[in-house]
């Protein structure tokens, strides 16, 4: 099975991605750089952190603050046994009252004195390297009044250091970055879909292209140059095209009307001679004159200008054909009907109709024995039939690339191959139902047409 093509929009899409999530991550690790080799830093982004969280557990109740730690805040201020390292914490007012301590004697070692009035940040440094040793404290006002929060970390049992930096990427990088890199999808994906929508069109108008109108092109205007370039290109490419068929109708019909003149000339000389091997050869003759007919109908159908089509009946044109075919087919020891079940108008070129029709009664009676019953029927609806009750097409004629319709027995198969070319011209659908020695009935059904 084929994979599909990917499609621009894809391709694009995940070019971005994949070159925004490397800025990303090329952009968080300067981030991380910059934070974990300055030391002084980190820890200020360490201690506004933690006292600004720790800060969230100051309540007032009945115009007294309080302190108030949930079970979460208790259990991430807990200091974990089996681990080297302290945390101490002090909550206090601007005026020195404690709301809430860990500590006594480790409170005045680390912490400001309690007359200090309590400045906006403060911090100093216990211990030099990492894990940080580190006290300070920040002040926050609840209903008008300060309130200062301090914090001391020995040897940051808690890995305090690590949940900073990944709250300060997450803040401060992926969030926005994140954000950034939506409104860049999106606007790529409109930008594309919008630069795309004339590439639409022309895909549109290639679709609804005539194959039999040579001057048909597509619509240039209003597009972007790269895809403007690309639309004059199959332009240029469709006028090749249409002189080099047009160039080959010529041929055809030109070559079969040449030919046609000697070839009769050649059976009236033959005709004068009263011997078995011209006879052959009138024969041969015969059967030249047959497929330079066919030829000249493929031409015609090839050649067809738009304007020939009409509102015609299938039941006159069947009619008319059974009617002007029936000496032919009385002469070679066949019988033809007619039958007329009701056909609606339907928008053909009737000329070629009849040269369909006139083909498969041909072949009807050319493939199979005297005494053959050949039987014309339109309708019911826009359809139309031949139907014998012969030998069956033991001999149908198959595909090919080159050559067009090859029977099995080296002829062309030219009948059924006009057959199916006007039948593809009118959209009309082609059904062969046959059996050895059963006869076959050939249906066009010209429902598209009706």
């Amino acid at each position: 099975m084929k994979r599909a093509n990917p499609s621009l929009i894809g391709i694009v899409a995940r070019r971005i991605v994949a070159f925004s999530l490397l800025a990303m991550a090329l952009q968080i690790g300067v981030v991380f750089a910059d934070y974990w080799f300055d030391d002084d830093k980190l820890s200020v982004l360490l201690l506004q952190q933690e006292t600004e969280t720790l800060s969230r557990a100051i309540a007032n109740r009945d115009g007294v603050l309080t302190y108030e730690p949930d079970h979460e805040l208790r259990e991430r201020y807990l200091e974990r046994h089996g681990r080297d390292g302290a945390i101490y914490l002090r909550v206090r007012t601007a005026s020195g009252s404690v709301l809430f301590s860990n500590c006594t004697t480790e409170c005045a070692a680390h912490f400001l004195p309690l007359s200090i009035n309590a400045p906006n940040f403060w911090k100093r440094l216990i211990a030099p390297g990492k894990p940080f040793s580190i006290a300070g404290g920040q002040s926050f006002e609840r209903d008008g009044v300060p309130v200062l929060v301090e914090l001391a970390i020995l040897k940051d049992p808690n890995g305090f250091m690590y949940s900073a930096l990944l709250h300060e990427m997450f803040d401060s990088m992926i969030v926005p970055m994140t954000l950034m890199f939506c409104l860049v999808i999106g606007a790529t994906i409109w930008s594309i879909r919008s630069a795309l929508r004339p590439v639409a069109v022309a895909v549109k108008a290639a679709d609804a292209i005539d194959p039999r109108d040579s001057g048909a092109r597509l619509p240039a205007t209003r597009m972007p140059l790269e895809i403007e370039r690309l639309v004059s290109a199959v332009n240029r490419l469709l006028a090749r095209v249409g002189d080099l068929i047009q160039s080959q109708k010529v041929f055809s019909s030109s070559i079969a009307h040449e030919i046609r003149t000697p070839v009769s000339i050649a059976k009236m000389e033959l005709s004068r001679i009263a011997d078995p091997r011209a006879r052959n050869a009138e024969r041969d003759l015969d059967a030249l004159t047959h497929i330079l007919e066919q030829l000249t109908s493929l031409a015609r159908a090839d050649a067809v200008d738009p304007s020939a089509y009409q509102r015609a009946s299938l039941s006159v044109i069947g009619a008319e054909v059974t009617e002007t075919t029936a000496p032919f087919v009385f002469d070679q020891g066949k019988s033809i009907e007619f039958a007329d079940h009701g056909t609606a108008p339907v928008t053909v070129i009737p000329a070629l109709v009849e040269n369909m029709l006139r083909n498969l009664i041909e072949n009807a009676v050319k493939h199979n024995p005297p005494g053959t019953r050949i039987v014309v029927t339109c309708g019911p609806g826009p359809q139309v039939s031949v139907e014998d009750n012969g030998k069956g097409l033991v001999d149908l004629p198959e595909h090919n690339d080159d050559l067009g319709y090859i029977k099995r027995s080296g002829q062309l198969g030219l009948g059924l191959k006009i057959v199916h070319r006007i039948s593809a011209l009118h959209k009309a659908r082609v059904s062969i139902d046959t059996a050895p020695d059963q006869g076959t009935k050939i249906t066009i059904d010209f429902s598209a047409v009706a």
